[in-house]
């Protein structure tokens, strides 16, 4: 994927000593309590997870009552009956949730006041922040080409802000992305099935690589994007960077050949990793550094947690 380069060189990136903790620490604190802010003007009641919906066992058959979920009806059951019965579930209430967040060269790329980068913290952070709220447990797991860091799934706001920490802290080490690594790493990790988040661009054609994570946990790819990955301006000739390689290749953004070029190879992408999500099972929301996320991930989940309990109810 080739992109306009804004990130900063990595050597600049790792700043150090007490100034850089102490301006870490505040934006910690500033992006935990956005979070929580966000949490409690979008999310539906102080305990209702997010994350519901893959936890989901059934519990007990049942004649229906006055009151009962029309959706709920076992339509099988009550033919062979002659009388209305209900299936009740169970809602689990022991789920551990994995935000696996890309952390390579090509998510600090943004060409509007955000950076992919920026995006991928903020959702981090209120996914984390709704984990706490409703006593779900959280892990993280940072990648690049490898995996970079892992944090076991705990409980509880000091593990929150943990999470929000590493996630401020973590400076590029390497450029590259590659899904795979993390996937495997995960799928072995992770022996009860869990919901794990991917953040990333997923520029690379390996989404398919997550094929066994999606057999054994509930995924959930949410990808990052900026405008200028579809849109090149007209500024005449432009040295474009590939973010991951460095490879750097000139156009001229004049010509209307170029930039129709450009953007149906945008399209094409971005039609073939949804395509290959789908065909995966794999849930996927597109979020941009231009556009406000909180809402639409709000309603991403709202129709998730609706979905999966019409499917559950039959």
């Amino acid at each position: 994927m080739v992109s306009l380069s804004n990130h900063p060189p990595l050597d600049k990136l790792r700043a150090s000593g007490a100034d850089a903790l102490a301006q870490r620490l505040r934006e910690v604190e500033r992006i935990e309590l956005r979070a929580r802010k966000l949490a409690d003007d979008l999310l539906p009641g102080p305990h209702r997870s997010l994350f519901r919906g893959s936890g989901l066992d059934f519990e007990e058959l049942r004649e229906y009552v006055p009151g009962d979920d029309m959706r709920a009806i076992d339509w099988n059951v009550t033919a062979r009956m002659g009388r209305p019965f209900v299936k009740l579930y169970r809602e689990e209430r022991q789920i551990s949730v994995y935000l696996a967040v890309d952390v390579s060269a090509s998510l600090w790329f943004g060409t509007t006041r955000t950076s992919k980068r920026d995006l991928a913290l903020d959702v981090a952070a209120l996914l984390a922040v709704s984990a706490v709220r409703s006593g779900d447990r959280t892990g993280l797991l940072l990648f690049s080409d490898r995996v970079e860091a892992f944090v076991r799934p705990r409980k509880g706001r000091q593990h929150a802000l943990r999470v929000i920490r590493d996630l401020v802290a973590w400076q590029p080490r390497r450029a590259r992305t590659a899904v795979a690594p993390a996937a495997r790493f995960l799928t072995n990790v992770a022996r009860r099935r869990s919901v794990v988040v991917l953040l990333s661009d997923l520029l690379l054609a390996d989404a398919r690589s997550i094929v066994g994570l999606a057999r054994r946990h509930d995924v959930i790819a949410i990808t990052l994007n900026d405008p200028r990955e579809w849109d090149l301006p007209a500024v005449g000739i432009v040295a474009l960077e590939d973010a991951e390689s460095g490879g750097i290749r000139y156009v001229d953004t004049d010509s209307g050949r170029v930039r129709a070029a450009y953007r149906a190879a945008a399209e094409k992408r971005v039609e073939e990793r949804k395509r290959t999500l789908v065909s995966l099972g794999v849930e996927h929301l597109d979020l941009f550094t231009d556009r406000p996320y909180a809402q639409a991930l709000m309603a991403f989940f709202r129709d998730r947690d609706r979905d999966r309990r019409l499917v559950a109810h039959g």
